[in-house]
């Protein structure tokens, strides 16, 4: 009995040590900055006052949709509204930050906010961003939606200060609320 679990924590121990080295591989792998087809976005944290840059959103093809990999910093944690917005504008209006904008990237008019793998909602509907306690967004997400980087062209990404509830209701958009960080999609 005592062999079985010497052997058992030995094939533990190497299955282990080959995952760690699998991922330290597959990280090299998905590195979106070497990614042939990709768009980069320069992402500012919007103030009345001015902007300030807080790093970049890189957008890569994969076989399942357009990956988005933020490198960004300086931002609230916790989770955030993350969408693709109609125009590549991030100006003020009189109505607030970043409202020229304009609404969620929807070019079916489907007119519904909705989960991002929900064919029936915009286009532009992300995935929440991840923001970890020192302020920092790294986590990639995903779009099934958005095919190709190409689609992204002309348009706008979109932080909001607050969470995404992927619906209407209670309130409009997910209830993300304001305009915290934008960046033009060129």
């Amino acid at each position: 009995m005592k062999n079985t679990f010497k052997v058992l924590a030995l094939c533990a121990a190497a299955a282990a040590t080959g995952l760690a080295h699998a991922d330290a591989d597959q990280t090299k792998l998905y590195d979106p900055m070497s990614a042939k087809e990709k768009v980069v976005v320069n992402v500012d944290l919007l103030g009345k006052d001015g902007n300030t840059a807080v790093g970049q959103v890189v957008a890569v093809n994969t076989p399942y949709g357009v990956a988005f990999y933020p490198n960004l910093k300086g931002l609230t944690p916790g989770m955030h509204g993350f969408h693709v917005h109609q125009n590549p504008d991030c100006g003020a209006t009189d109505a607030g930050l970043a409202m020229k904008a304009g609404g969620h990237w929807d070019p079916e008019k489907k007119g519904v906010h909705s989960f991002p793998w929900d064919d029936n909602g915009h286009k532009g509907d992300l995935p929440s961003l991840y923001v970890a306690a020192d302020g920092t967004a790294v986590t990639p997400v995903l779009a099934p939606k958005i095919k190709s980087v190409d689609e992204l062209k002309g348009h706008s990404i979109m932080v909001h200060v607050g969470g995404d509830n992927f619906h209407d209701h209670p309130a409009k958009l997910g209830g993300g609320g304001a305009r915290l960080a934008c960046g033009v999609i060129k």
